[in-house]
């Protein structure tokens, strides 16, 4: 039984890995910025702490006595986020740069830093038909701006904490997660999760149309939170020593995303393009030649399976949030 930090734990990822890492009999101390209230996820049995990890102090104060860390603590969320928050994003670089100083500092064993795919080459993501980004499609670096270029740079802050001061860091490139527990609505909510609440707020008041940010042909691929969660423990734990894709490689459109979430819904709407919306670049998919090498397997949960659950969830906070009186939303079995 170690003593292990997750920051980060209020928010959707990092309440799920504070769940899976106290049920495997671990003292976990789970730290977040947010007021406890505001958290996705608190659990029994776990040390909470309110820090704002951008204070060095902070990050010491979290550290002393643990383990292991588990990075996933950043100010983000989708491409409705990102784009237009690009300082707050960059900022984000104080709590790597700070946690990697107290991991140092406090002989933390092992560090794991949750990246994002969107630190990859822009020019390799310009055609919907994306054959897969491979870990060496980050250089030379033209990463999203902001966000992107903020986790690249911690990329390299782990890199050299480990070849100048042997903290054993592990780095995971995360692409598209998603799954209950989630931001659903706000602005900092993700594709699928926003495209769900639409769908389920059309069928709940009757519209007839649902606004898609884009044409509808740009593509992604969608990682289910229990892969997501799988492949974070299997790269922590592993000999990997280089930043490595965790995400699916199962791509879709937008176009395709709200077909499958239609078909959940039993509900069809008209579609509206906003060309003029945040968008991000036009396909990124996963490609996991290295992952299945490593640790002989990839992200495995059907994007359709994963949809169902996070639908389901959706519908009964909206339920909650808006009274009892909607009917409950059947699943379409097809």
């Amino acid at each position: 039984m170690k003593t292990i930090i997750v920051a980060g734990a209020g928010g959707f990822i990092g309440g799920h890995l504070t769940k899976a890492l106290n049920t495997m009999g671990h003292n976990v101390r789970a730290v977040d910025i947010k007021p406890l209230n505001k958290w996705y996820q608190v659990h029994d049995g776990v040390e909470n702490m309110v820090l704002d990890l951008r204070i060095k102090e902070n990050c010491f104060q979290a550290a002393n006595g643990c383990n292991e860390i588990f990075n996933l603590a950043a100010d983000m969320g989708g491409m409705g986020f990102i784009e237009t928050h690009k300082a707050a994003c960059m900022l984000s670089v104080l709590i790597n740069t700070h946690m990697l100083m107290a991991a140092k500092e406090c002989g933390i064993d092992r560090f794991f830093y949750a990246s994002s795919a969107c630190v990859y080459n822009g020019e390799k993501q310009t055609d919907p038909n994306n054959p897969g980004l491979k870990e060496s499609d980050a250089y030379p670096a033209l990463a999203e701006d902001g966000y992107g270029w903020e986790k690249l740079f911690s990329e390299r802050m782990c890199r050299h904490f480990t070849e100048d001061f042997g903290l054993l860091t592990r780095v995971a490139r995360f692409h598209n997660v998603f799954g209950p527990f989630g931001t659903y609505d706000g602005g900092r909510e993700k594709a699928p999760a926003a495209i769900c609440r639409k769908v389920i707020e059309g069928k709940m008041l009757g519209k007839k149309d649902i606004v898609i940010w884009g044409d509808g042909h740009q593509t992604r691929s969608f990682m289910y939170i229990d892969d997501c969660i799988k492949g974070v423990l299997d790269i922590m734990y592993s000999t990997i020593t280089e930043p490595i894709n965790l995400g699916s490689s199962e791509m879709v459109s937008i176009n395709q995303l709200v077909d499958y979430v239609e078909a959940i819904a039993s509900y069809t709407l008209e579609r509206k393009y906003d060309l003029n919306a945040p968008k991000g670049v036009r396909g990124r998919n996963s490609e996991n030649t290295l992952i299945k090498q490593y640790l002989g397997w990839e992200p495995s949960i059907p994007l359709k399976d994963g949809l169902r659950k996070t639908y389901d969830w959706i519908h009964e906070e909206m339920i909650k949030s808006k009274g009892t009186n909607s009917k409950k939303v059947v699943f379409n079995e097809a």
